[in-house]
């Protein structure tokens, strides 16, 4: 396979650089190898390094592993060190209980909720239904509806006709309000709810779905203020009784939203209480720094990111993380060697190279969140961002390996996705997928991955994804399951790119 990238990039290759530069890329691609990939990865997903959650000794070791090998290809320690060392707020629930008069409910029995809100005390005298909590311009919950500081109980999902379709999308294919979870909750955060109650119809398989992330501590940058300050809570069925006091309310208010297709909310006179207690603790977490200094154009940096952390060890079971995202971190160690190679050789890159693996991205993208707050280069200066989260697995939507989906590099700049769609045509030929990359798509993955901390702040990015699977977040991500050839390919493409993104005559431009 490396042969007939090579031979085609030979025969194929027509970018704005010298010959001697192509013919170089060419020839330091070839430190991109199976083997390494493997033993890398090999490491990355092993029994020892538990997971690599992060603020966990298993994501030390990653760090250290990752460093030493930066070291070993004579890439210098970044102004004495490899890492960006920074601090975090472990927060997690110590004691939280919901009560009405004749009614005390028990999380994970009754409730459950998804850390992210701090320590509050709230009490509401009454309580309002609002349908399934929408707000859309085919169907409005909250038309009219004045809910401020007040406690909403909800429906989960959206309504459905007569007809078996969908009031918001007119298909029977569910719209953003359902397959979007937050979406719901940061419009009640929006309007000022003092608190959310959402029922839960598959309350018993969701909690036990769910228990690893309901019961996961949130992590934030230390001092960092609340996410939300409105509570969300999921509710059984039960629970929804006692709260609306009256069995089977909510699902007659639902039948009737349904049957008339148009909003129902009912005054639920029964005061309620919720008390929320947390325990703060302190972790230290890194990002690793593989800094390749740029020839005529230093002060420009092309940087490359993925997340070595992944959910760690949970009730005896090792989430390897083999894909999401030892597979990135993989090829970002394999790049790092091949830029290495060429700079060591005196034919390193125009531009700086900064190859970057982060931590943090499974609690909220934390550590690439850190690095454009404490930026070690201006990003002014920051050309632009390649992300790699998830490369090593086939999806259900194609039959081989040679395919890769690309999200958001046209968002910024229309020049990035040029330079993009050539080096592909010209080295790689892998089906360039896109379907992911609409602003409609509801997996939202161009703002679940760390690329999207620089596209925030006018980066351009390319996010490589090979989209989900079964074993994503699961303990069966392993390292068995690895097509270590479709790595290869892609990893060549990023390497490519990035070449071609640091040696052009001119930086790309915004124009979006």
């Amino acid at each position: 396979m490396k042969n007939r990238i090579f031979l085609l990039c030979s025969l194929l290759w027509s970018f704005q650089t010298l010959q001697a530069q192509v013919d170089q890329a060419i020839n330091y691609a070839g430190a991109i190898s199976l083997s390494d990939l493997k033993r890398h990865m090999n490491v990355l997903a092993s029994d020892s390094l538990e997971g690599r959650e992060t603020g966990k000794p298993g994501l030390d070791k990653a760090a250290n592993y990752i460093a030493n090998e930066f070291k070993k290809y004579g890439i210098p320690a970044l102004n004495g060190s490899y890492f960006q060392k920074y601090v975090l707020d472990e927060r997690k629930p110590n004691g939280v209980t919901i009560s009405t008069k004749k009614s005390t409910f028990g999380f994970l029995t009754d409730f459950y909720f998804f850390p992210g809100f701090g320590d509050q005390e709230i009490e509401a005298s009454d309580m309002l239904f609002l349908g399934y909590g929408i707000e859309d311009s085919a169907y409005n919950d909250y038309a009219g509806m004045d809910v401020k500081d007040k406690v909403i109980v909800i429906l989960n999902g959206e309504p459905y006709g007569t007809d078996g379709n969908s009031l918001i999308s007119k298909r029977r294919k569910p719209s953003l309000w359902t397959t979007w979870k937050r979406k719901k909750a940061e419009t009640a955060r929006e309007k000022g709810v003092k608190a959310v109650l959402i029922i839960d119809d598959s309350f018993e398989k969701n909690v036990l779905e769910q228990t690893h992330g309901i019961l996961t501590p949130t992590l934030k940058l230390e001092n960092e203020p609340e996410e939300y300050k409105t509570p969300i809570f999921f509710i059984s069925p039960s629970m929804a009784d006692k709260v609306l006091k009256k069995t089977g309310l909510y699902n007659q208010l639902k039948a009737q939203i349904d049957e008339s297709g148009k909003p129902v909310r009912k005054k639920i006179k029964n005061k309620i209480k919720f008390n929320i207690k947390r325990q703060v603790n302190k972790l230290n977490a890194c990002n690793v720094l593989g800094f390749i200094e740029g020839k005529s154009k230093k002060e420009e940096v092309i940087v490359l990111t993925a997340h070595f952390d992944h959910l760690g060890k949970h009730d005896g079971k090792i989430f390897y993380g083999a894909d999401d995202d030892a597979s990135g971190t993989t090829a970002l160690i394999a790049i790092a060697k091949a830029f290495a190679e060429a700079k060591n050789n005196g034919n390193g890159p125009e531009r700086s190279i900064l190859i970057m693996p982060v931590s943090g991205e499974e609690k909220g993208l934390l550590g690439s969140s850190y690095y454009v707050e404490h930026p070690i280069f201006p990003l002014a200066n920051t050309v632009a961002d390649l992300n790699i989260d998830m490369i090593g697995r086939i999806d259900t939507l194609h039959k081989d390996g040679n395919y890769i989906y690309l999200i958001g590099s046209d968002k910024l700049s229309s020049e990035l996705h040029r330079v993009s769609e050539e080096t592909n045509r010209q080295c790689c030929q892998l089906d360039l997928d896109y379907r992911y990359d609409s602003p409609k798509d509801p997996n939202r993955f161009y703002y679940r991955s760390d690329h999207y901390n620089f596209a925030k702040n006018r980066i351009p990015v390319i996010f490589y994804f090979n989209g989900v699977h079964a074993d994503y977040h699961q303990a069966t991500d392993t390292k068995e399951k690895i097509d270590f050839n479709k790595m290869e390919k892609i990893t060549n493409l990023v390497f490519f790119t990035a070449w071609e993104l640091a040696n052009r005559p001119e930086r790309i431009k915004l124009d979006k």
